[in-house]
C-alpha cells in the first residue's frame, strides 16, 4: 500500500530525525468537543455502533483533520475491541462508561479466552484503518493503537471502570500464575491486532497503558512494562518501505522512564506531572517523548494557552525528538477554538527549536 506522504514530520520526529517544527496531535482528537462529531455520534446511535462501522469511524477520523492542521490521524476505536471480541458482552452506558456481562475471574474464565482473529471477529477495525488510509491519501500518517495488556486486564477483571482496582489487583496478588496467563492471551491478542493495523495502513503505533500507573514500581515492571515489552517485540520495524514507529504511554508512569525506555519503543508518552526537561534528561536520547500539556489547560483563555505552549517548547529545548501533544485525552466539554490556539501556538512557535 504505497502512498507518498505530504507531511511525514511526526513519524521523523518519533525517530528523533531532524524536523522543521514540532509536530503536533491531540489524543481523543475525534471527540465529543468538536460538534461534527456528536452529529455522527447521534447518526450511529451508539458508540458501539459507531466504533464497529467503518465508513463512520472513517468520517470522525478524519474531522479534526478537516478542522486543524494537525500532523496525525488516529484510528476512531476504542482500547476494548479486543475483549469485546472476546465475547465479554461489552455495552457502554451513558454517562458510565464500559461494562462487561461476562467479567473474568476464574482460572475457567481464562482458559476460555482464545486470541481474536484480526481479520474475522475484529475485521471491522481493519476495513476502518484501510478506509482511512485511501481517504487520508497521503495527507498525514494514521496511528494504529491498541490498550496495553494490563489496561485490558483491569476492564476484564473488574468489569468496568474502578476506583481502587482491587478485584484485578487482589487476582494479581492472590494468583500470580493466573494473572501471568492472563496477560500473556492479552499480550499475543494485541500484538495480532496490532501487526493487523499495520498490514492494513497503519502507519505508527500507540501502546495505551492506561492503568500501569496505579500499580508499585516492582509490579509495574513484571505485570505491565513486561507484557508491553513483549507486544513490541513482536511488532515488525518496518512496513511499506519504511520504520513503523512505536510509542508506549503509561498514565501515571513519569517515575518509570528510565526502565520504559528501555524497553523496545521508539517514544514514550508523558503525562502533564512529569516536566520534559526532566523526563528529556533521564531517557538520555535513546527514545523520542511525546506530550505534555495538561489537557485542562484548554479551559483556560486562548492567550494562557499559548504560554502554557511556548513555556512546554522551551522545557523540552532545542532539536528533534519532540511530538506536542496533552498530558492524556481532550476533555469533552473543551471549546474547539481553545484547541485550535493550542495547535497554531505550537506551529508558530515551534520552528525556532529546529534551527540548524
Amino acid at each position: 500500500m504505497t502512498s507518498s506522504l505530504q507531511n511525514d514530520c511526526f513519524l521523523r520526529a518519533l525517530l528523533r530525525e531532524p524536523v522543521e517544527r514540532t509536530p503536533v496531535w491531540m489524543m481523543r482528537q475525534a471527540g465529543r468537543y468538536l460538534p461534527e462529531y456528536r452529529r455522527v455520534r447521534q447518526q450511529a446511535g451508539s458508540f458501539l455502533d459507531l466504533c464497529t462501522t467503518p465508513e463512520l469511524a472513517c468520517e470522525v477520523t478524519i474531522q479534526p483533520l478537516d478542522r486543524y492542521p494537525l500532523d496525525a490521524a488516529i484510528l476512531f476505536s476504542d482500547i476494548l475491541t479486543i475483549p469485546h471480541a472476546m465475547g465479554l458482552g461489552l455495552t457502554f452506558a451513558e454517562g458510565e462508561g464500559p461494562r462487561f456481562a461476562h467479567p473474568v475471574r476464574t482460572a475457567a474464565d481464562i482458559q476460555r479466552l482464545a486470541v481474536p482473529d484480526p481479520e474475522g471477529e475484529l475485521r471491522y477495525v481493519m476495513d476502518a484503518v484501510r478506509l482511512i488510509r485511501k481517504t487520508l491519501a497521503g495527507r498525514v500518517p494514521l496511528i494504529g493503537f491498541a490498550g496495553s495488556p494490563w489496561t485490558l486486564a483491569c476492564y476484564m477483571v473488574e468489569g468496568a471502570g474502578s476506583r481502587d482496582f482491587a478485584k484485578v489487583k487482589g487476582l494479581m496478588y492472590d494468583q500470580p500464575r493466573l494473572m501471568h496467563q492472563l496477560l500473556d492471551v492479552l499480550a499475543d491478542s494485541v500484538a495480532a491486532y496490532l501487526n493487523a493495523q499495520i498490514a492494513a495502513g497503519a502507519q505508527a503505533i500507540m501502546l495505551f497503558d492506561t492503568w500501569g500507573g496505579v500499580l508499585s514500581a516492582e509490579d509495574y515492571r513484571e505485570f505491565s512494562l513486561a507484557y508491553a515489552a513483549k507486544v513490541r517485540a513482536a511488532l515488525p520495524k518496518e512496513a511499506d518501505g519504511r520504520r513503523v514507529p512505536t510509542v508506549l504511554f503509561t498514565k501515571g508512569g513519569g517515575q518509570w522512564l528510565e526502565a520504559m525506555a528501555d524497553s523496545g519503543y521508539d517514544a514514550l508518552g508523558v503525562d502533564w506531572t512529569t516536566p520534559l526537561n526532566e523526563a528529556r534528561a533521564r531517557v538520555g536520547g535513546k527514545v523520542a517523548l511525546q506530550g505534555n500539556m495538561d489537557p485542562v489547560a484548554l479551559y483556560a483563555s486562548p492567550e494562557t494557552i499559548r504560554a502554557k505552549v511556548k513555556a512546554i517548547l522551551e522545557q523540552y529545548g532545542q532539536g528533534s525528538g519532540h511530538v506536542f501533544n496533552l498530558g492524556h485525552g481532550i476533555l469533552p466539554d473543551v471549546d474547539p477554538a481553545h484547541a485550535g490556539a493550542m495547535i497554531a501556538a505550537v506551529h508558530e512557535y515551534s520552528p525556532a527549536f529546529h534551527k540548524a
